[in-house]
């Protein structure tokens, strides 16, 4: 029987360029990398991966594993200050979901200083870079 706990990364618009995107604000490490690393950190956990541009499929995806999954670690992207429908599916689930940036986005434009989806998450975790991704995991195991 597989006791692992499962855990979803999602990741949202842009998020798929992350290793090429921006180096001085994203880093130069690939989400492939990043998960590899994950996945030899938390042997204990079924990390999972999915991204998407599309907000209905950040949707979509939160839905489908929002019910059975142990949680979900978010980093919805631009979609954090601009998606009432991202708040509400998180709300609308059992799954707990810790918001994730890359960036200190205190740090950056001052509309990236809102997040819309904030209240609807057990927790934030940003500005550690990809580090980031292993901190909310750790966060989610806590719980």
């Amino acid at each position: 029987m597989n006791n692992k706990k499962h855990i979803l990364v999602l990741n949202g618009p842009n998020l798929n360029l992350l290793g090429k995107r921006e180096p001085g604000i994203y880093g130069n490490d690939s989400m492939e990398s990043c998960l590899a690393h994950l996945r030899v950190s938390f042997p204990e956990v079924e990390v999972e991966y999915y991204q998407s541009n599309v907000e209905g499929e950040l949707i979509n995806k939160l839905h489908e594993v929002g019910f059975t999954y142990d949680g979900v670690a978010l980093n919805a992207g631009a979609y954090t200050h601009t998606s009432v429908a991202i708040h509400d599916a998180i709300k609308a689930i059992e799954a707990p979901v810790v918001e994730v940036h890359i960036s200190n986005v205190y740090q950056r434009e001052t509309y990236r200083h809102t997040s819309l989806i904030t209240g609807a998450c057990v927790g934030v975790i940003g500005g550690f870079g990809m580090n980031s991704y292993k901190l909310a995991i750790e966060a989610l195991l806590a719980l």
